[in-house]
């Protein structure tokens, strides 16, 4: 069936192989769970869908199954995904001829292969941000829809099990105790991990609706003063043999984040008895953080994560005062 596969449906033999873990070759519901959830559809809805492609009622699905049902509704996406079929035959190509001629090319014709690979880069990332800003529009309103409008929330992060389990134990943190990352507790880590306690109990305080909130004197900014910082908190859900290999990346990951100019801040923790990790970054403001997204070191650290993680990860934002943190930078 492999070979018959339409323009556009190449593409489900790529997410098969990497969404079936154990390489049976089709997708138990677990596997598909685990690749295709998008923290909108519940699991009954999810259940539902999965019997709704198993068209052979084999309680697996193939790559047939999954093209077949799909094909019904790829509208536009038929020709976006033929031409990206394409355009990832043809970079394959370009970069194998990079590769035997670059080193005996002369200076000249060098600097115009790293010019125009980074131009192909800057233009494929130019779509790539395109592509996020469309799936952050369409989960957001999305969730406006089911949650309706009366039901603001902050930092909207629901954990299996009691509230306490939010409550990251100290001890627990992979910064910087863990020899992974051989840094040592210093004062401003303490800070910080204070502040991060702070803000806990704040989102506690929030859910359990008894913090009354009073007007208070308003806060003038200096001039020129920073007025917020963006905190992303990130949860990532690790398969169990595979926990070595990520903490391998999310070393390199966080040392090459904090050496970011907008980075403030980076904080691991791991939950006990569990295989999930919270990463909290501190950026100086939005933008900082939509350029972080953007580099190579970030973008290696997210491909090696389909391989890595159980369940796609959970990313949160929330801007926040900057004269709530104690920053210091000496």
């Amino acid at each position: 069936m492999a070979a018959e596969l339409g323009a556009g449906l190449r593409i489900f033999r790529d997410i098969l192989r990497r969404a079936d873990k154990n390489d049976d070759g089709k997708l138990s519901f677990d596997e598909f769970k685990a690749y295709f959830a998008d923290g909108v559809l519940s699991g009954e809805e999810l259940h539902e869908l999965f019997h709704a492609i198993d068209t052979h009622n084999t309680d697996n699905l193939d790559t047939e199954e999954l093209c077949e049902y799909f094909s019904q509704h790829l509208g536009e996406y038929e020709n976006v995904l033929s031409v990206l079929e394409d355009l990832n035959i043809t970079i394959l190509k370009a970069m194998d001829k990079t590769k035997k001629d670059y080193q005996k090319a002369s200076n000249l014709e060098q600097f115009v292969t790293r010019f125009l690979l980074k131009e192909t880069l800057n233009q494929l990332q130019s779509l790539q941000t395109s592509l996020e800003c469309a799936m952050e529009t369409t989960e957001e309103q999305t969730r406006q829809e089911r949650q309706g409008p009366t039901k603001p929330e902050v930092l909207s992060v629901q954990w299996p099990g009691k509230r306490s389990a939010r409550r990251l134990q100290r001890n627990n943190s992979l910064l910087p105790n863990n020899p992974q990352f051989n840094t040592s507790w210093t004062e401003e880590e303490s800070q910080w991990m204070t502040q991060i306690s702070r803000l806990q109990k704040l989102i506690d305080r929030l859910e359990k609706k008894d913090l009354k909130l009073e007007p208070f004197e308003e806060e003038v900014l200096e001039e020129n003063a920073r007025s917020h910082i963006m905190i992303v908190q990130r949860q990532m859900s690790v398969i169990e043999e595979e926990i070595e290999e990520f903490r391998l990346a999310l070393k390199q990951y966080v040392e090459s984040a904090s050496a970011q100019s907008g980075c403030l801040h980076v904080s691991i923790q791991k939950l006990p008895n569990d295989s999930r990790f919270i990463i909290y970054e501190f950026w100086e403001n939005s933008n900082v953080w939509n350029r972080h997204l953007q580099m190579n070191y970030s973008k290696t650290f997210q491909r090696s994560n389909v391989d890595f993680l159980e369940t796609p990860e959970l990313i949160t934002t929330m801007l926040v005062p900057a004269s709530w943190w104690v920053l210091n930078n000496n």
